[in-house]
Order: structure tokens, then C-alpha cells, then sequence
């Protein structure tokens, strides 16, 4: 997507843009934003009062970030920021389970938005919303057998990843088992190897279009 766009979107990794930028030419979403890489969590905190008071000609700011182990934490990182910056008095105490748009007071300043991976309700990462898009998950022989093994790894602790990227370890391994192995992402989602037609996805659309207005109006 092209740089210097009014419309801004912030993620933490080059996963996440991958991911991001797929799904949107997935769905033939119009190129009204740009995805940018930050590099992680704690850079977004840092250049997020900044980019609230307005940088060159930007309209429009939207962050996603993992939830992690710390969804509750994470949330009141961002709303404080978001109310020390006196520019939103309508922020909510609780984070909006459909994604956070907030409005500012002063419509010069600039419309803000907010997802929590996975879902704004539960703590976890860009893996887990990743792993919601697996086709009829719930009856995928693939994905039963990656928790079969993940969990017998782990009960034997021969695991060699961390506990906390369990998901990662789940949702890569289910795509070492499709059809081209080692399939990243973003590519499997760009191939309809995942679906977007899951609730969680169509909830995250409904966001971008909701912040970005970037779905196509019927003709």
C-alpha cells in the first residue's frame, strides 16, 4: 500500500503487516490506508502521543497489538494515552468487544482506532485470530492431530519454544501439513487456504471499514 496515505494503520511486526495487507487484497478492500510496521508493542506506545497531536496530514490512526498475557494491561496503556492526550473524552472504560473508534472532541485532531489480538475479550496474539480463520476448525482432522502433538510435547517438556508462543507453534504447524508446506500467513490467507469468512475476521473487517471506510459500496 502506498506511503503517506491520511489513513494510517500501526502494527507491531512484519507478520502482522503480511497478514493485514493480505487479507485486505483478499477481500478487495479499497486502498484507502497504509499498514505500517513498528517493530513491536512498546514502539507503538512510545510514538503513539506524538501521532495524536497530528503529523503532517494524517486523519486517521489505527493501531492493532497482541493482547499477549496482559489484554487488560495493554488496554489501559492506550487509554491512558488516549485521555492524558485531552483530545478524546468519550473513551470507554472497557475496550469495545467490535474494536475500539474513538472520535476527538475537536474534529481538527484525528479519528483513533484500536484492536486487541485476538479479539478485544481474550488475552493471546495474531496467531490465535489466525487460527479462527482455519476452515470449519472445529472439524479439522490437521488441527486436532497439531494439538495431539503439541500437547504431548509439552507434557514431556521436549518443546524447545516458550509457553507463551503456543499459538505460534499451533498455527504453523497446521500449515506445515497443507499442501505447500512452511505456507506463511499472510500467503495462506492470499491462496484461500484460511478463510475470512469466519465471525472473528468479519468482525475485524467490519473495524478497518468502520475506521478507514475501505469496503467497496455495491454498484
Amino acid at each position: 500500500m502506498k506511503k503517506n496515505k491520511p489513513f494510517r494503520l500501526l502494527v507491531e511486526g512484519i507478520n502482522d503487516l503480511h497478514v493485514v495487507c493480505n487479507l485486505a487484497n483478499r477481500l478487495s478492500l479499497l486502498e484507502t490506508f497504509e499498514v505500517e510496521d513498528i517493530g513491536s508493542y512498546q514502539q507503538i506506545l512510545k510514538v503513539l502521543p506524538v501521532l495524536l497531536k497530528g503529523t503532517n496530514n494524517l486523519q486517521r490512526l489505527g493501531i492493532v497489538v497482541d493482547a499477549d498475557e496482559n489484554l487488560k494491561g495493554h488496554w489501559e496503556a492506550i487509554r491512558h494515552i488516549l485521555l492524558d492526550s485531552q483530545l478524546y473524552s468519550s473513551v470507554p472504560e472497557e475496550l469495545p468487544k467490535e474494536g475500539l473508534v474513538v472520535y476527538p472532541d475537536d474534529p481538527a485532531y484525528i479519528i483513533f482506532g484500536l484492536w486487541i489480538m485476538p479479539d478485544n475479550n481474550l488475552n493471546g496474539m495474531l496467531e490465535d485470530f489466525v487460527t479462527f480463520m482455519i476452515p470449519e476448525k472445529d472439524d479439522d482432522v490437521l488441527l486436532r492431530k497439531t494439538d495431539d502433538v503439541l500437547k504431548e510435547l509439552e507434557e514431556n517438556h521436549w518443546n524447545k519454544y516458550k509457553s507463551v508462543h503456543h499459538a505460534k507453534a499451533r498455527i504453523h504447524t497446521w500449515l506445515s501439513w497443507q499442501d505447500e508446506p512452511g505456507t506463511p500467513m499472510g500467503t495462506a490467507i492470499t491462496k484461500q487456504t484460511l478463510s475470512t469468512d469466519g465471525e472473528l475476521c468479519q468482525k475485524f473487517i467490519a473495524w478497518l471499514n468502520n475506521l478507514f471506510e475501505c469496503i467497496p459500496l455495491p454498484h
